[in-house]
């Protein structure tokens, strides 16, 4: 039989919690359960007293290449990915050059075969112009949309081709939003009064009633308030196919923090109330990903005349999640359906997410009773700084494997770049709470 046998663990299981074993054969998972019998040639290795997770997935990356290497690059990014836990992440579009069209996603997949050391699939971006070219790229796992402002020419703030879009994009692939209404943005920010969570509701209306008209798949990204919640259950009650994500730093950071921490703290959507935090936090059980929007920039840019807008976040989310866990705010089961198995349902990655027969060999192994403080191991992004530095945690990533092989061990990244693979979808289900087939709502 051979291969690898993570032996005597406490597996986080999509039934539930048990203390068991895990043997991957080649790349794949192909028995989980309790006495699984070591074979003569297999590697074993001892998980008693561990959390052994499946592989997180992050729905929302920002690695910087093309174009912001100083930054971060693939390999930069995807070793941060390991070291939290994530065997695969979904890289966002507004990279300079953007990927908006079948020559800038090749040269990008070409990137990703080359550097990365864990698996990564990539978003279209879309353009005021593109909607025909980016409906053909269905290797792409998704089309990222900007309603509000964003870098280079990924901004589609008119109604024309935003219709063009939701008309155009294949039913089966999520359409993914940043859903702030651009002229609230322009507005509120030109009478000095930032980005309020009308910009969000504004645009997350137009959103949803355009993903209901069209009958498209549509992903939120970034919910910051039960307000926005609310109008997700609204439409999932009408039979709108919608899903979404929250990242930790909404969950955990409010505008207290955002004063505390300057431009470090700079983020689109901004930081909230402390009671959206604890709405947002009250609400997740209406969550389908918690995803980073990892977004790293240089302590010098954040700290020049014109700081940009974004935080580190791939070393520090599974942590913070896991103290909530130790905080008995949240369970250990609602951390592997945000951070594994709904992010691949919802991106259609079927032999990711979970720890089954069948699933890729990822797998993390967690001490849970391990308590540490952010920043007192170096970061491995290249930004090298976290808003979370300093706060005590609950729960360390000792080992990651990605398809069976030792890719990450107790600071350690061990695998080469080029290890990481491209991901495509494989299969599209709508991960809503909806049972009604979507509407066709009358403009």
């Amino acid at each position: 039989m051979g291969g690898l046998l993570i032996r005597g663990g406490t597996l986080a299981l999509p039934g539930g919690v048990t203390l068991g074993d895990v043997l991957i054969e080649g790349e794949v998972i192909t028995h989980v359960g309790a006495g699984i019998a070591r074979a003569e040639a297999a590697q074993v290795v001892d998980a008693a007293g561990l959390l052994v997770l499946p592989g997180l997935i992050d729905p929302h990356v920002h690695l910087r290449e093309p174009g912001g290497t100083h930054k971060e690059d693939l390999t930069s990014g995807t070793a941060a990915a390991l070291a939290g836990g994530f065997t695969a992440v979904l890289a966002m579009p507004n990279t300079s050059p953007p990927l908006t069209d079948r020559e800038t996603f090749a040269q990008a997949a070409r990137r990703v075969e080359e550097k990365a050391l864990c698996d990564v699939g990539l978003f279209a971006g879309a353009t005021a112009d593109n909607s025909a070219e980016v409906a053909t790229l269905r290797e792409a796992v998704g089309l990222k949309l900007y309603m509000g402002s964003s870098t280079g020419n990924l901004l589609v703030d008119k109604l024309e081709d935003q219709l063009a879009h939701f008309g155009t994009y294949p039913r089966e692939l999520p359409l993914a939003v940043h859903a702030e209404d651009a002229e609230a943005v322009t507005w509120f920010e030109s009478h000095s009064r930032g980005r309020p969570v009308l910009c969000a509701a504004l645009g997350l209306a137009r959103a949803l009633s355009l993903a209901g008209h069209y009958r498209r798949r549509l992903h939120v990204c970034h919910v910051t308030t039960g307000r926005e919640l609310a109008l997700i259950r609204a439409a999932r009650e009408m039979g709108v196919r919608v899903t979404c994500e929250a990242t930790p730093h909404h969950l955990f950071l409010a505008t207290a923090d955002a004063e505390r921490l300057g431009p470090l703290g700079r983020v689109n959507p901004p930081l909230r109330s402390p009671a959206d935090a604890a709405a947002l936090r009250a609400g997740l059980r209406e969550v389908d990903c918690i995803a980073t929007d990892h977004a790293p920039h240089t302590l010098e840019e954040k700290r020049g005349p014109h700081p940009p807008a974004g935080l580190p976040g791939l070393e520090t989310a599974l942590p913070l999640l896991l103290t909530a866990v130790a905080r008995r705010d949240l369970s250990l089961r609602e951390v592997t359906r945000l951070m594994a198995e709904g992010p691949a349902r919802v991106f259609g990655l079927a032999h990711k997410g979970r720890i089954a027969p069948g699933c890729d060999g990822d797998i993390v192994l967690v001490d849970p009773a391990a308590k540490w403080i952010i920043g007192e191991r170096a970061f491995l992004t290249r930004c090298g700084w976290s808003p979370f530095a300093g706060q005590e945690v609950q729960g360390r990533v000792e080992r990651v494997f990605v398809r069976g092989r030792l890719a990450y061990d107790e600071g350690r990244v061990l695998l080469p770049p080029g290890s990481g693979r491209l991901l495509r979808p494989t299969t599209h289900t709508a991960a809503t709470t909806a049972a009604a087939p979507a509407p066709n709502i009358d403009p």
